[in-house]
């Protein structure tokens, strides 16, 4: 029988709804085995509270958990932190160094952001989950070490593999046992119990007093997306006892801090922002696909029909504004015969490739067009697709752009 409350209380894990009992109730089933764990999840969910669990239930308890953030590390010193170091083996290696496997030996070694990991990387680390073996940097000997390791990742790992940029066999053995951390937005009825946590947590550490936040402030709250999750929750808390110092909090400075009536009544907002982070990214893209489209069939309607553009002629995307007739540079205009519009750099989805291009293909082809529009300028053309510009090298990469 799995003691719930034992678990939930070995490192204040928070949550009531059905969700949280589920990881709680596998916390307990795999926690005093050495088996490989994969948390998934969005950023900000909870994972690092998912491996701390899982240690501190397990037989390797008494020992050290040692916590990598493995896209923190830069790729040119990763093996070295991970594996250790001779001294002399590269340039500032004055001494020998331990790496983090040999810190957890006997414990437990949380690899988080594991899909940051170069594929060189993966294959050591396939090594060291299937025997238990590594060499440090520079080093022609094989080490040996007893670790239990629990990974993370907010990524798809099963599409890195597909793209190549994670390795098969690495992903399956990690994803013996797969622990996914719901996002906020799925366990709003745990909203409550957070918030409490938060604020006793913040107020007592900074001696101010806590009044509580109203039903109305809580159900304020529970209409907001919660993008950032968990930790986000964490900063609003404790933003919102701070600027309300010694208040109880009400719906009213709810809304002011998250401008929740802002984003409700926002028009340009294109999709709706509870989803899968992949799925919104598409189809922002395919969004601005067809506003491409649109605006190239406003302009070739203006410049077949002869007419000079008005002010209420002119394209949604003023990227493809074209000057009037009326320009002393541009008299000739109507002259002028157009196959495409060059003028933006930019050409609309074609008619008849409708129902034959691929989301894979469209998405490409909106990319490439928006960088020759900015000059490969990057950070333009993220702004301009609506997406991080991490989100956008990342497709750079997988579409080789």
């Amino acid at each position: 029988m799995v003691d719930l409350d034992k678990i939930r209380q070995s490192v204040g894990m928070i949550g009531e709804s059905d969700q949280i009992v589920e990881i709680l109730t596998l916390i307990g089933q795999i926690a005093s085995t050495d088996i490989s764990v994969l948390v998934t999840g969005d950023s900000g969910s909870g994972k690092e509270m998912v491996a701390k669990a899982i240690h501190k239930n397990s037989k390797r308890k008494f020992e050290s958990l040692v916590i990598v953030n493995c896209a923190a590390i830069p790729s040119g010193i990763l093996e070295s932190e991970l594996f250790g170091h001779k001294k002399g083996s590269f340039t500032g290696a004055v001494d020998n160094k331990i790496g983090y496997f040999e810190s957890a030996h006997k414990g437990t070694i949380f690899l988080d952001e594991i899909g940051e990991l170069p594929k060189e990387t993966q294959s050591k680390l396939l090594r060291v989950i299937e025997s238990g073996e590594f060499m440090r940097v520079g080093e022609s000997k094989t080490n040996k070490v007893d670790v239990r390791i629990v990974a993370a990742t907010n990524r798809n790992l099963i599409k890195e593999v597909n793209n190549d940029n994670f390795r098969k066999d690495l992903y399956f053995r990690l994803k013996t046992i797969n622990i996914n951390v719901p996002s906020l937005s799925e366990h709003l009825s745990d909203l409550h119990l957070f918030i409490e946590r938060f604020g006793l947590e913040f107020t007592n550490k900074n001696d101010i007093a806590f009044k509580g936040f109203s039903s109305e402030a809580i159900a304020e709250m529970k209409k907001y997306s919660w993008p950032g999750n968990i930790r986000e929750l964490k900063n609003v808390v404790e933003s919102l006892i701070v600027m309300n110092h010694g208040q109880r909090i009400t719906d009213d400075m709810v809304r002011k801090n998250l401008k929740t009536d802002l984003m409700n009544n926002n028009e340009n907002l294109p999709v709706s922002l509870d989803g899968e982070s992949d799925k919104l990214e598409r189809e922002l893209i395919l969004k601005q696909l067809l506003y491409l489209r649109q605006d190239v069939n406003e302009i070739k309607q203006i410049i077949t029909s002869g007419n000079s553009i008005t002010s209420n002629d002119k394209p949604a995307n003023s990227a493809l504004f074209l000057p009037t007739s009326n320009d002393e540079n541009n008299k000739n205009l109507n002259k002028v015969h157009f196959s495409n519009v060059e003028d933006a750099s930019i050409s609309g989805l074609k008619e008849e490739a409708v129902g034959e291009m691929t989301m894979y293909e469209l998405e490409k082809e909106a990319i490439e067009k928006y960088l020759r529009k900015f000059k490969n300028n990057r950070k333009k053309t993220a702004k301009a697709l609506n997406i991080s510009e991490r989100t956008l090298y990342r497709k750079i990469k997988e579409y080789n752009v």
